[in-house]
Formats: structure tokens, sequence, C-alpha cells
């Protein structure tokens, strides 16, 4: 994987383990669901890491399957 790759998703990986951490932490200590919204945005960062990581794997398999 590239540097640039690799740095797009650790930022992403960072980014999504802070806003689960804060979700975890408001139902732990408030007993608060978080809002659809929130969960909304933190799926939609999971949906780009892993359009990410796809779009690196399949350019490998079509060149592993010339």
């Amino acid at each position: 994987m590239s540097q640039s790759k690799r740095e797009q998703v650790v930022s992403h990986l960072r980014y999504i383990r802070q806003e689960l951490r804060e979700m975890h932490q408001g139902v732990m200590e408030d007993g608060l669901l978080p809002e659809s919204g929130e969960v909304r945005g933190v799926m939609a960062q999971m949906e780009a890491l892993l359009e990410l990581l796809e779009g690196k794997s399949s350019r490998k398999a079509k060149a592993e399957s010339s």
C-alpha cells in the first residue's frame, strides 16, 4: 500500500475510533443513545475506508488474474 493511502487509512481509522469512543461514553455515562446522524456519519466514514481499501485490492486482483 502506498504511503499516502496508508496515511488516509490511518486518518479514517483515527476519526472512526474517536467518534465511537464519544458515542460509547455518552451511552455509558448518560444512558443516551447517539443521534442517528452521528451513526450515519461514522458509517459513511467506514464505507469510505472500505472503498479506499477495496480500490487497492481490486487493482491487485486484476493484475494477478492477467
